[in-house]
């Protein structure tokens, strides 16, 4: 089976980051990209949400999340507001055909950050952000094949 394990530009695989600039809804406010709304949902306080939301970049976004008091469920809701902002970025008919384009390749987040729970750091991890992306390939191919001819 192929894999494919680098969400970069260079690889031709930088639309599965989520760095890469998709407008996401979350909470009903537009984001440029996933990572920006996924930094803003680990609160509740919306001074802080807004301040993430108008970074200048998804790194910045990332640093602020990162200096965030978590909300309460945060690790009870994580995987599920993943995959919700998944979705809709994948909701984009743009950037759909680009994933169903990966066809029954695995999808890993390798990095050298050591996230081994969105993806895979020197052989270990758990790779949520890949599985999510799986899923979600999988779902996009089982509604098309429920379309009428």
């Amino acid at each position: 089976m192929e894999t494919i394990d680098r969400f970069t530009k260079e690889s031709g695989y930088d639309f599965l980051s989520n760095f890469y600039m998709a407008t996401v809804r979350f909470d009903g406010k537009l984001y440029p990209s996933v990572e920006y709304a996924y930094q803003a949902a680990k609160t509740l306080d919306n001074i802080s949400r807004e301040i993430i939301r108008k970074a200048k970049t998804p790194s910045d976004a990332k640093k602020l999340g990162q200096g965030l008091e978590i909300r309460a469920d945060w690790y009870d809701v994580r995987i599920d507001i993943m995959r919700g902002l998944i979705r809709e970025k994948f909701e984009n008919p743009f950037l759909r055909p680009f994933l169903l384009a990966t066809g029954d390749a695995e999808l890993i987040l390798n990095n050298r950050w050591n996230d081994k729970f969105w993806g895979i750091c020197r052989g270990t991890g758990e790779n949520w952000l890949g599985k999510i992306l799986m899923e979600e390939r999988n779902r996009i191919k089982e509604e098309n094949n429920k379309e009428p001819l």
